[in-house]
C-alpha cells in the first residue's frame, strides 16, 4: 500500500522544470566570485521591476487587449534576450581576442556555462514544438496506424480488429496526456530559462565577474528605446509613464556602477583585469 509519505517523496523526486532552468542559466561557476550582497541586490531589482509593472497595469487601463499586452511582454523578453546574446557574443569574443595570455584561453574554457545557458531556452522551444506537433497529430495519428489485428485471429478478424483499434486509441490517449504534461513543463522551463538567463546575462559572469555589470545597462537602455518606438502599454499620465520607463534603466545603470565599484574595492576585480591590463 502506497502511503502519503511515499507519494510526497515521489512527488518531490519529479524533476522541477524551473529549478532545472535556474541550474542551467544561473551563475554556477565554482571559480567565480559570489558576493551575496550583489546577488541580493540583483534579485531585489528584478522583484521591484515586476512589482512596478504589476502596479502600473492594475492602476491604469491597457491601451490594447490583455492578449496583445502579454504577447508584447513576451516580445520584449525575446528582444532583451537577443540583445544580451549579441552583446555577450561580441563582448566575450573581444575579451578572448584582446586579453593578454593566458587569459584568452581561460575565457575560452569558461564558455561552457554561457553555452549551456544559451542552449537551455533553445532546448525548451524544441520540446514545445515537438509536443505541440504530436498533440496536433502532425507526427503520427491513429489513422496512420491503420486497421490491424494483434490477436492473430484469436477472437476472429472482426473482433480482433476492434480490440486492436481500442488498444491503439488508449495508447494515443495516454501519449496525449504525457505530451500535455511535457508541454506544460517545457513552457515553464523555457520561460524560467529566458527570465533567469536574462537576469544573469546568460552566465556571462562565468567568463568574468565584470561582464554582467557592463551588459545590463545596454540591455535596459535598448529595451527603453524599443518602448519609445512601440509606444506605451498603458494609458497613464506622461509624468507617471516616463518616470516608470526611465526608472528601470537609471536604477540598473546605478546598480551596475555600484557593482563594479564593489568588485574593485572588496575583491580587487577591475575593468583592467578583464583584459589583463
Amino acid at each position: 500500500m502506497i502511503t502519503r509519505q511515499r507519494l510526497n517523496a515521489r512527488a518531490r523526486s519529479v524533476p522541477n522544470p524551473i529549478a532545472a532552468a535556474r541550474a542551467l542559466t544561473g551563475p554556477s561557476d565554482p571559480d567565480r566570485i559570489e558576493d551575496p550582497v550583489i546577488a541580493w541586490m540583483q534579485r531585489g531589482r528584478t522583484v521591484l521591476g515586476l512589482v512596478a509593472v504589476t502596479w502600473l497595469t492594475l492602476a491604469y487601463p491597457l491601451r490594447e487587449g490583455r492578449e496583445d499586452f502579454v504577447l508584447g511582454k513576451l516580445e520584449e523578453l525575446l528582444t532583451g534576450c537577443a540583445v544580451v546574446v549579441v552583446a555577450s557574443v561580441i563582448g566575450v569574443g573581444l575579451c578572448i581576442i584582446l586579453a593578454r595570455a593566458p587569459l584568452g584561453r581561460v575565457y575560452t574554457r569558461r564558455l561552457v556555462g554561457p553555452l549551456l545557458a544559451l542552449a537551455a531556452p533553445v532546448l525548451g522551444v524544441g520540446v514545445i514544438w515537438l509536443t505541440t506537433a504530436a498533440l496536433k497529430g502532425d507526427l503520427i495519428s491513429p489513422s496512420d496506424v491503420g486497421p490491424h489485428d494483434i490477436t492473430f485471429g484469436l477472437f476472429g478478424s472482426f473482433l480482433g480488429t476492434i480490440f486492436t483499434g481500442l488498444l491503439i486509441m488508449l495508447l494515443f490517449v495516454v501519449a496525449a496526456l504525457v505530451c500535455v504534461v511535457v508541454l506544460v513543463a517545457a513552457v515553464l522551463f523555457t520561460l524560467a530559462a529566458l527570465v533567469v538567463g536574462l537576469n544573469s546575462c546568460f552566465r556571462a559572469g562565468d567568463v568574468h565577474e565584470v561582464l554582467p555589470a557592463l551588459l545590463s545597462p545596454l540591455l535596459v537602455w535598448s529595451l527603453f528605446g524599443f518602448q519609445l518606438f512601440d509606444g506605451p502599454d498603458v494609458a497613464a499620465p506622461p509624468e507617471v509613464l516616463y518616470t516608470f520607463m526611465l526608472g528601470g534603466p537609471l536604477s540598473v545603470s546605478a546598480l551596475s556602477l555600484w557593482e563594479i565599484r564593489r568588485l574593485r574595492t572588496r575583491y580587487g576585480v577591475t575593468l583592467g583585469s578583464l583584459l589583463g591590463r
